[in-house]
């Protein structure tokens, strides 16, 4: 959802995917794909941008320090304003980290989920763009599942490919994309089969959710496919 909401802002003119975030080279673009070289959860840089898919609450909460800059208001404010009121999430609000702390209910994640699967906030293009591989060639860690070679992602959503074992079930697609959080949530998207399939729970991730997820995956594809 920061990643939307930062890609309404490329769209509206606020700011652009190359515009430098700090002096090493970094740029939206490298900070919405997690290849902007920053740690987890430090704001210290590791490596230089470009050069290894590290995920990083860090870069997102950069990413919404400077959006806000430029839209001239709060980012949890410019999320409501952009993405939350049009798609009508009226449920949703950003309460802390641009990286982790959107809460809402199931209904809006069905209209998020909606917009993913059929962009209205975002031009064809862009959406194109943002849910295709950034910088292919590179290696990287998904946080709880292991090390990929490569490991691809979009400017947001975190692309399938053909990392195996994953979060998202194995028959899906290449191009499937999405993204789950620490606190037991995932949202992925199918575009071949046009299928969505979502999940909100209040129980930290961990083995149980590399069992269920991609199993229940394959039960929501199967019944998609059999329709």
């Amino acid at each position: 959802m920061t990643a939307w909401a930062t890609l309404i802002a490329v769209e509206d003119g606020s700011i652009s995917l190359d515009d430098l975030i700090d002096d090493r080279g970094c740029t939206v673009r490298h900070l919405l794909c997690h290849a902007g070289g920053y740690g987890f959860d430090n704001p210290t840089p590791i490596v230089s941008p470009e050069r290894k898919r590290i995920y990083s609450n860090t870069g997102y909460d950069l990413l919404a320090a400077y959006v806000a800059e430029f839209v001239d208001m709060d980012f949890a404010e410019f999320m409501a304003e952009a993405l939350f009121s049009p798609l009508g999430m009226i449920s949703s609000a950003l309460v802390g980290s641009a990286a982790k702390d959107v809460h809402g209910t199931l209904d809006d994640v069905c209209k998020f989920a909606a917009e993913l699967r059929e962009p209205t906030l975002l031009a064809r293009e862009t959406y194109v763009n943002a849910t295709a591989t950034q910088f292919p060639e590179l290696e990287g860690v998904v946080p709880g599942l292991g090390s990929f070679s490569p490991c691809p992602w979009g400017l947001g959503p975190e692309i399938h490919g053909a990392k195996h074992p994953h979060w998202m079930p194995e028959r899906a697609s290449g191009s499937a994309f999405g993204h789950f959080g620490g606190s037991g949530t995932f949202l992925w998207v199918d575009p071949p089969t046009n299928i969505a399939c979502f999940a909100l729970t209040d129980r930290e991730f961990g083995e149980w959710a590399i069992d269920a997820w991609p199993r229940f995956g394959e039960a929501v594809l199967e019944e998609g496919r059999s329709a």
